[in-house]
């Protein structure tokens, strides 16, 4: 059990490593503009103080931790050339704070404010 315990820790840290890589990537010059937008989706969606999906909801609250953020890191680690996402990983290390995202925040914001009005339309027509 502990075997499996230091692999998920391991695994937990290259995640949050890679967040960080990939919010770089977001702001270098030198990744393509394909990965760039990619890149600051997933950088803005993971380093959001809010969750899409709290996680206090059971099973699906650690849903977007476990499989979106990942997924989306994949996808940049994809779209970025190996070596320029070697150079990011390694800056990554480096960085002492975690930045935050101001717009993860408004967007997260704002699809749950959509979801409201939507919810509230459809009451709407039940009244």
């Amino acid at each position: 059990m502990a075997a499996w315990l230091d692999a998920a820790k391991t695994w937990a840290r290259a995640i949050k490593r890679d967040v960080l890589a990939v919010w770089v990537a977001a702001r270098d010059a030198r990744t393509p503009w394909g990965a760039r937008i990619v890149a600051l989706c997933v950088a803005a969606y993971a380093l959001s103080p809010i969750d899409l999906i709290p996680d206090f909801i059971p099973v699906l609250g650690y849903l977007d931790d476990l499989l979106i953020v990942p997924l989306g890191i994949l996808a940049v680690v994809k779209l970025v050339p190996p070596t320029l996402i070697a150079e990011f990983r390694t800056h990554a290390a480096t960085i002492a704070e975690k930045p935050q995202s101001r717009a993860g925040l408004a967007a997260v914001i704002a699809v749950w404010l959509g979801l409201t009005a939507l919810l509230a339309a459809w009451l709407w027509t039940f009244i």
